[in-house]
């Protein structure tokens, strides 16, 4: 839904959709935090989802397009990664906090106050959009469907196998699917009048670089996160509170390299950047195997997750501005979508690899932080070939040559 929405922000306007999202994420997150029944609560997470995807490109173009390329670019993107990413580790910690003193309801009904406030800025904040021409094209329904399909079969078929008891027809089929189901993406695309996701954009080879070292590298980062709360919680037995304590550092930290970046990407460039974000959380990843192997304090975790966010604040701020590089007002949404996605997708793409697969009964007698690390690994030694070829970022002028 990412790059439907990335899409429709630059069909409809990006301050609409960002009201529509934002408005549709707090009609759910309130609907979460009072449901009577588990199927209506996962039926009021998959709208948050929904309202998340329209929201976020559309915020993120909003961003992009406020902001000349160059260091007051880049220097906002910091801003964005880092309060995006402390929200994510925040979540972690809070949600730990929550849980222990007002119970899981509250952790969403307290998105709630945030979401209103969040509806008042863009209201009184962001400019107006133009009117909607009648003549507007329609949205490219059927390739929404499709790209939703394709990661959601692919990940079902991993995690299915790893499952005991899987019927042998379920994972072949589920990852056909997700094969038939991208296949037929590609091929609705490259026929539509207006395309979710234009075929040109990927004759951009900054973008698809950035858009591909994304996926790999939030892969590695999202397994992370998973396996510091396996470690603390499961192993070490450390309760929802204690877990979340013990990963401040982690968010603090993440502040301040998210900051810190700004000032290196303008002397050292994209690229350099984010071999650099890579190596760091190679190196995260060794260290939560070492401390897995010695059967460690918790405390023996912080240095991984200090490394972690420096992997974060580095690799994940400088592809960001090399995948939204030279956007204009016609395809803001859809570079923001795109990046999102790979975003999301990696993340999602990752734990179902690395800890589904780590964690799966069928490799039970090897330790599974090692085999997570370790397909982690993998993927980030091919992040740095991606991102060794990426080229750097044309000016805007140079973009729109390349993209049409």
């Amino acid at each position: 839904m990412l790059m439907f929405g990335g899409r429709l922000g630059d069909l409809l306007g990006r301050r609409r959709v960002l009201l529509l999202g934002t408005g549709l994420f707090g009609a759910a997150s309130l609907l979460a935090g009072l449901t009577p029944t588990f199927a209506l609560l996962v039926v009021a997470r998959l709208l948050q989802g929904v309202g998340e995807a329209i929201a976020l490109p559309a915020a993120m173009a909003t961003i992009v397009l406020m902001f000349p390329e160059g260091p007051r670019r880049s220097q906002a993107l910091s801003v964005w990664a880092a309060v995006a990413s402390c929200g994510l580790v925040l979540g972690f910690v809070l949600s730990g906090i929550i849980t222990a003193h007002m119970g899981w309801r509250w952790i969403f009904l307290v998105s709630v106050p945030f979401v209103l406030v969040v509806l008042l800025a863009a209201v009184f904040l962001v400019e107006g959009d133009r009117p909607v021409a009648k003549d507007a094209p329609l949205l490219d329904l059927p390739g929404a469907l499709l790209l939703t399909a394709c990661p959601l079969l692919f990940t079902f078929g991993v995690v299915e196998a790893g499952e005991p008891g899987t019927p042998a027809w379920v994972v072949p089929g589920a990852l056909a699917g997700a094969v038939a189901a991208g296949a037929g993406f590609v091929r609705v695309e490259a026929r539509s009048r207006n395309p979710l996701l234009p075929l040109r954009f990927f004759a951009n080879r900054t973008r698809v670089a950035a858009n591909l070292a994304t996926t790999l590298l939030s892969g590695a980062l999202s397994t992370s996160f998973l396996l510091f709360t396996f470690y603390l919680q499961e192993r070490l037995g450390i309760g929802p509170l204690g877990a979340g304590l013990t990963m401040l550092p982690l968010a603090v930290s993440l502040i301040v390299f998210s900051m810190l970046v700004p000032r290196l990407l303008g002397r050292w460039g994209a690229r350099a950047c984010v071999l650099v974000g890579i190596g760091f959380t190679a190196a995260a990843m060794a260290t939560i195997a070492l401390v897995s192997a010695l059967q460690a304090g918790g405390v023996a975790m912080i240095p991984a997750m200090l490394l972690v966010a420096a992997g974060m604040g580095f690799g994940i701020v400088g592809l960001q501005y090399a995948a939204v590089s030279g956007v204009t007002e016609g395809d803001a949404g859809i570079a923001s979508g795109v990046q999102r996605a790979a975003d999301q997708l990696g993340g999602a793409t990752g734990v179902a690899v690395c800890i589904g697969t780590g964690f799966a009964p069928a490799l039970h007698p090897l330790d599974p932080f090692l085999v997570a690390t370790l397909l982690a690994a993998i993927g980030l030694v091919t992040g740095v070939v991606v991102a060794w070829r990426m080229p750097a970022p044309a000016p805007a002028a140079d973009m729109q040559k390349q993209t049409g």
